[in-house]
């Protein structure tokens, strides 16, 4: 039949025939995709005759009838009754609008269901809003259960894992044979939207291993994550509509909390990082409990595109990368002279503080890392090779080396602090996956320093860390906030000792924090398993946190080294390190700094200082010998001779490539050897001699400014 209508058609009806028959079959087949697995159904009933437990037992236990106290954040408190009353209860007796605003709560430290019945009295009672970083993560993490069922019923897929990030969430599924497409974006955002739509409550159980097991034995990687990850007997489920998902939880009250949602990006990944593991399918996406937001950061990713450090480093022509050398930056001139003069500012500053500069070697022999530690836990990280049937390995950090040098010889407690700091070169094995322009790259250099200490100094040298990481991030125009991290529960060596640290690291903190009239915050069981540490978050342009700077103490390096030195009394003594990075890594700095600025580079670290433009063939000796002085006192100086465009377009040019200061010249500039000189934003400064001109610039410069208004004399 199909035949017989095609033959009396034309040439283009066929075509159009054949295409809408393509259209429908591919929709047929989509649809058939969007069938929902069989295995939603044998969780279903698995689901319910758990459920039916689950409620036996909280009758039981709510027929006690047993009374509770909640004490709120200012002392008053509410009563209740033990596994009847939830924290939404309690949030509608102080307001309903604080209750619908809740996103959780926090009940005795613990984060904790808003729906779920509380079980004793409440001696600390915390109701966290979507503004709260807790309540921000737990809103994200519900969202991504909200894609994770959007994902299986578009896919068919098996998920993996589905964390809320800095910035949005992610969900992770094992589509064989499949890829995602941005195609489908649209259509996923659609069923989201769909869940969102229907306020499916999410729900939580408590189920054994082998419970466990029966309920995912259709995932092998659920199946993996309850073998080897689970160490408990028993652990929680949620369910939100068709999705049962392994989770600890815990999540909003139901997914109608999330009011705008949208998919952003998808990437391929593998089964934990391991490249010779399952290929996996990943999902990103945003949400927020209004539109308004969404709005907002959509706008703010539109800057935020604009300011991308890989697209201003094209731009700019400061750096790049090539196949050839995946995650290893090619730092062109001008890209060069701000990487230098941000070493050149650190090393000018080293030598203020009493930090002596050493080199150490790019290789060590394995056994180095096996001393301290890293070859165990770190291995795959690294770059290895075998020389002469040894092991060798590019070195990814500088503290091992740092330790030979202090081990070289015997070392006297007039010789501490001994401050040691190293610009050397570090290699880390990062999958490919994983790279991202400078801000995660296989080869890197860091403004690494290693204090070694006397106990009884650490206070004074995080001091003067603080301080001297505060000096710095003012410069560049940043914010900081602090964290002290305690000790984790994995730690090792003596708990006294570990208190005496925290207790160091705490008043150094008071008193810094006491000067600039500011506040630290604590964050519990967060340190290193090595010792405690302050981490430092800084705020760019568009108030986007990055953590760049560390201070660490360090109990276990000495030990492993075997690190002594003779104390004033005793045999002796050994030595603490404080691990201080404050720029971090060279190569993320410049891509913080560069979206920061926007390529708008202040004058001290800009690649393209002055420029000087002609205002005709005739005056171009004369441009070129400002342009000689400018250069040769030290500046990023250039000359537009080209005749081929007009003065005010070479004016233009140069404030679109962000020169900072432009200088006019024609007759009058060279009988009386000045500039007329303006800026990139085209603010006219006017005349200056050149010897002057060069003085201010040289002031500038010197200074550091991060603004250089105010030395020509012109208000913002």
């Amino acid at each position: 039949m199909l035949n017989k209508l095609l033959k009396f058609a034309s040439f283009r009806s066929q075509i159009y025939f054949l295409r809408t028959m393509a259209t429908v079959e591919a929709e047929s087949n989509l649809k058939k995709l969007k069938l929902a697995p069989e295995y939603i159904a044998h969780r279903e009933e698995l689901w319910k005759k758990y459920k039916e437990r689950h409620l036996a037992e909280l009758e039981v236990n709510a027929k006690q009838n047993k009374p509770i106290t909640i004490t709120l954040p200012d002392g008053s408190s509410k009563d209740g009754v033990a596994f009847v009353t939830t924290p939404y209860d309690v949030a509608k007796m102080i307001s309903q609008g604080l209750a619908n605003a809740a996103v959780i709560a926090k009940v005795n430290g613990i984060l904790w269901d808003l729906e779920r019945p509380l079980e004793s009295d409440v001696s600390s009672f915390e109701l966290k809003k979507f503004d709260d970083h807790e309540g921000q993560q737990v809103f994200w993490h519900s969202s991504a259960h909200i894609l994770g069922e959007a994902m299986e019923n578009f896919y068919g897929g098996c998920l993996c894992y589905g964390p809320p990030i800095e910035s949005g969430f992610f969900y992770d599924m094992h589509i064989p044979d499949r890829f995602v497409s941005s195609n489908e974006f649209a259509e996923l955002t659609g069923m989201a939207k769909a869940v969102i739509s229907e306020k499916q409550p999410f729900e939580r159980l408590v189920l054994s291993k082998a419970e466990l097991l029966e309920l995912f034995d259709y995932n092998l990687f659920k199946k993996r994550i309850i073998n080897e990850r689970i160490v408990e007997d028993r652990t929680t489920v949620y369910k939100c509509g068709t999705l049962i998902d392994l989770c600890r939880g815990p999540h909003v009250r139901h997914t109608g909390c999330v009011k705008a949602i949208k998919i952003i990006k998808n990437s391929s990944t593998y089964w934990q990082g391991d490249a010779e593991a399952e290929s996996l399918q990943r999902v990103y996406g945003i949400s927020f409990p209004d539109n308004k937001q969404l709005k907002d950061w959509e706008k703010f990713q539109e800057e935020a595109a604009k300011r991308d450090h890989r697209k201003l480093g094209r731009d700019q022509e400061l750096f790049f990368f090539h196949e050839l050398s995946p995650g290893c930056g090619f730092f062109q001139p001008h890209g060069a002279h701000i990487y230098n003069t941000l070493v050149d500012f650190m090393k000018s500053e080293y030598r203020k503080r009493g930090f002596k500069e050493v080199i150490t070697p790019n290789m060590f022999n394995a056994n180095l890392w096996k001393i301290s530690g890293h070859w165990d836990h770190y291995a795959e990280n690294m770059f290895s090779f075998e020389s002469e049937k040894q092991k060798f390995a590019l070195k990814p950090m500088n503290c091992p080396g740092h330790c030979l040098i202090f081990a070289h010889r015997p070392r006297s407690w007039r010789e501490l602090p001994l401050r040691m700091a190293d610009f050397g070169v570090l290699h880390r094995n990062e999958l490919s996956g994983a790279l991202s322009g400078l801000t995660r790259v296989r080869r890197f250099c860091q403004d690494d320093a290693h204090i070694f200490c006397a106990p009884e100094q650490v206070q004074s040298e995080i001091e003067g860390c603080l301080d001297f990481l505060f000096y710095i991030y003012d410069t560049f125009g940043f914010t900081c906030k602090l964290f002290l991290s305690t000790r984790p529960k994995d730690f090792l060596g003596e708990i006294s000792e570990w208190d005496a640290a925290e207790k160091q690291l705490s008043s150094a903190l008071d008193a810094h924090c006491k000067k600039l009239n500011t506040s630290w915050t604590l964050n519990p069981e967060d340190g290193a398993f090595y010792g405690p540490k302050i981490d430092i978050t800084i705020q760019d342009a568009l108030r986007r946190n990055h953590q760049c700077a560390t201070i660490q103490l360090d109990f276990q390096l000495p030990r492993r080294f075997n690190l002594e030195y003779n104390p004033k009394e005793g045999d002796s003594a050994r030595p603490v390190i404080i691990h201080r990075a404050i720029l971090g890594s060279m190569e993320r700095m410049m891509a913080v700094l560069t979206e920061n600025y926007g390529g708008k580079w202040p004058f001290w670290l800009s690649p393209r200082q002055v420029i000087v433009v002609p205002v005709g063939r005739p005056f171009n000796d004369y441009a070129q010998q400002v342009h000689k002085q400018l250069w040769e006192a030290g500046f990023q100086s250039e000359c537009d001779l080209d005749d081929g465009d007009t003065m005010q377009k070479k004016i233009r040019n140069a404030q679109i490539a962000q020169f900072n200061f432009i200088l006019v010249v024609g007759q009058k500039e060279q009988s009386s050897e000045t500039v007329n000189i303006r800026t990139r934003t085209n603010v006219v400064l006017g005349e200056l001699s050149v010897e002057d001109f060069i003085s201010k610039l040289q002031h500038c410069k010197s200074a550091r400014l991060k603004d250089t208004d105010e030395v020509f004399g012109k208000e913002k």
